[in-house]
């Protein structure tokens, strides 16, 4: 488990459905904060419509900012052809091009039906190939739907043999709206690497599954997995989600190779003070742990034994 990729993607998922805006800058500390704890890579936001998703509307104000070192292990999320653009331009090194298995949800989250979303990816791949720009595709509902219910297997691994998938340097698949149980992940997960070899998950913990399905991913042989400070986010066109799997919790389980008790720390205190400044509640079950745990416990705060 030391080699797998823990990518933090609060500053995307994260925010989507949070009631408080995020400053730019604190959102820019954020970025550089997480980087300086090790963390390997982030997602820092996405080029959509600001009036749909008005937390997003200052990403590239945050690209900005960075410099090359700094781009080179952030993402950004674009719905299509002109996302991407914009993202290239403004100097993303990595982009992930999100679509939804399910017509219905690709209709409500990026508004047309998956073929035009097809096509704006093969358009995203070859702008990224001419700037040297990784692409990642991903997902949606690829084990459930709010709309039409259950993903069939079948629709997932013949949408990622198309060709125009062919270009992209990874595939996520990612469970909307947390509905998805172990057995079905590790499945999906080792069924689509058959198809297109480097895989990722991205789960969410609705159903409180998230940290299993997580290690299930992993097991199946997922190379990266995506969490949150404090299990914040959700998508704003999917009725029912809740956040993310939280961060500390992922970290908490895979205890990856640059984690060390006082760097978990930092980052636990970090996730309590945003969930404090949003005004959102804690998901996380680690955070909770460590902050009830006697310091006997190395990866707790601790109360004094």
């Amino acid at each position: 488990m030391n080699e797998v990729v823990v990518r933090d993607v609060t500053l995307r998922d994260g925010l989507q459905l949070v009631r408080a805006m995020l400053p730019t800058a604190d959102k820019i500390a954020l970025v550089r904060f997480l980087l300086d704890c090790g963390l390997p890579q982030l997602e820092i936001g996405a080029v959509v419509r600001p009036d749909r998703v008005p937390t997003m509307a200052d990403t590239l104000e945050v690209v900005a900012t960075l410099d090359a070192t700094e781009l080179a292990r952030c993402w950004v999320l674009v719905p299509n052809a002109t996302g991407a653009r914009r993202a290239v331009e403004a100097g993303v090194r990595q982009i992930q091009y999100v679509l939804s298995v399910s017509p219905s949800h690709n209709k409500a989250n990026v508004g047309c039906d998956v073929g035009q979303s097809l096509d704006g990816l093969a358009a995203s791949v070859a702008l990224a190939r001419e700037n040297g720009v990784r692409v990642q595709l991903g997902l949606a509902t690829a084990f459930t739907c709010p709309f039409e219910g259950h993903t069939p297997e079948e629709s997932v691994l013949a949408l990622v043999a198309d060709d125009r998938v062919s270009g992209v340097d990874t595939v996520m698949v990612c469970d909307t709206i947390g509905q998805a149980v172990p057995a079905h992940v590790a499945g999906l997960v080792a069924a689509v690497r058959e198809v297109v070899g480097t895989t990722w998950f991205h789960g969410h913990d609705t159903w409180g599954l998230g940290v299993a399905n997580t290690w299930a991913a992993l097991g199946a042989g997922a190379v990266g997995v995506d969490a949150t400070l404090g299990g914040l986010g959700g998508c704003p066109f999917a009725p029912g989600a809740s956040g993310n799997t939280a961060l500390e919790d992922v970290l908490y389980a895979l205890r990856p190779g640059w984690l060390t008790p006082p760097v978990y720390h930092r980052i636990l205190a970090r996730g309590q003070d945003l969930v404090t400044q949003l005004g959102e509640p804690s998901r996380s079950r680690a955070a909770d742990g460590a902050l009830r745990s006697p310091d006997s416990h190395p990866w707790a705060l601790g109360v004094p034994q």
